[in-house]
């Protein structure tokens, strides 16, 4: 589980919004939030700077926590 949208939410983005920041369309995006996808690294760290250069200050451990931490 990601928290892709729970971080792009607090800061009161949209889907389309951070797609366009990291330079993707937003089904590509929203394939991650689902879990339909698994981003490699690469991508990790894209989603990582979309969320930072809209003021979400996280690391990759934020958005995909190891799995003991994950509050559901």
């Amino acid at each position: 589980m990601n928290q892709i949208a729970t971080l792009r939410k607090q800061i009161g983005v949209s889907q389309a919004c951070l797609a366009k920041a990291i330079g993707w369309i937003p089904s590509r995006l929203s394939n991650y939030e689902n879990n339909l996808r698994t981003p490699g690294l690469e991508d990790c760290r894209k989603i990582v700077m979309g969320l930072e250069s809209l003021g979400c200050p996280c690391s990759i451990d934020d958005i995909y926590p190891p799995t003991s931490e994950v509050v559901q």
